[in-house]
């Protein structure tokens, strides 16, 4: 199996909910559900990984309180070179509706101060040469992001394809949020993207073809996958070709980090040298599972592994 490694966005999340209808300012609201996790698109994927018993590293930061260190510890090991900052950790307030979806309130916190140093103090581009590393949190780690193009280099001289996952800009899909993603994309072995991203970013309505455009500017033999949802997920693999997986029929509890938990599996797959349409059922099995289950679960850990050298 090749290394895996994820590079990004940890944080803490607040899950209240459900709530409806929107209550009015100055009132109180009774909710019949509420837990505290760890979050971001690095953690959500992270966390999947090490209950399905994949070997992976993780490389963050955390801020210089009692909910960096509570982040460090669900961790163990894998946190023990996470650069601590001195700022607040980056905490979100996710707000569910009953329809499964949710309104997040985010704050500042550590996570821009994320650096290419602090990804240098956990990763070893040796001990990843030859896998993945899954790269999200763009729009919310600036350092790091504002260093790309470094971290780009590095990858490609160790062999490591990158798999972006761009996340949702906080300003929204603005022409120079857009052009972001684009530069990001055209160096990424692996785009891993939702409907909404991929067919913003292509200017076109049809998500097959709005995947195939973006692809066209991607790296040759690249992979785009267009997560979908309760429609499952599709993908243009490195021979040009489409590939597809329906998602099992679910009752929805919590769809937050729905789209991170794919990412985790899809990439598991891949790394185990799975065709491409296994590697999509994959991930939108322990997506679905992960969404319907509460207190959370993402299924079977596998079987062990040999760590990574």
């Amino acid at each position: 199996m090749r290394p895996l490694a994820v590079i990004g966005n940890v944080n803490v999340d607040l899950i209240l909910g459900p709530a409806a209808p929107w209550p009015k300012a100055g009132t109180e609201i009774r909710v019949d559900h509420d837990e505290l996790r760890v979050g971001g698109s690095a953690g959500n994927s992270a966390l999947a990984w090490q209950a399905l018993g994949i070997e992976f590293e993780i490389a963050a930061n955390i801020g210089s309180d009692q909910f960096g260190r509570w982040l460090a510890e669900a961790f163990g090991h894998r946190s023990k070179n996470w650069p601590v900052r001195p700022e607040k950790t980056t905490l979100s307030v996710g707000i569910t509706h009953p329809d499964g979806e949710r309104t997040f309130f985010t704050t500042t916190g550590h996570l821009p101060r994320f650096s290419l140093a602090d990804v240098f103090a956990v990763i070893d581009g040796e001990r990843l040469r030859g896998g993945y590393a899954l790269l999200c949190g763009g729009f919310l780690t600036d350092d790091l992001a504002s260093e790309y193009d470094a971290f780009f280099d590095w990858a490609d001289g160790h062999d490591i394809i990158v798999a972006l996952d761009t996340g949702w800009p906080l300003d929204g899909w603005t022409e120079k949020n857009c052009a972001a993603a684009r530069a990001w994309l055209s160096r990424s072995g692996i785009a891993l993207l939702n409907e909404v991203e991929t067919t913003t970013l292509a200017g076109i309505a049809d998500p097959v073809e709005a995947a195939r455009e973006v692809r066209s500017h991607m790296p040759e033999g690249a992979i785009i996958v267009v997560k979908r949802g309760p429609d499952g997920a599709i993908a243009i693999g490195p021979d040009g070709l489409p590939a597809s997986a329906t998602a099992p029929v679910v009752k929805v509890v919590d769809t937050i980090g729905a789209g991170d938990v794919f990412n985790a599996g899809f990439l598991a797959a891949l790394a185990d040298g799975k065709p491409l349409a296994s590697c999509l059922a994959a991930g939108t099995q322990v997506a679905s599972r992960a969404i319907s289950t509460l207190p959370r679960s993402y299924g079977e850990p596998s079987a062990p592994q040999e760590p990574m050298s």
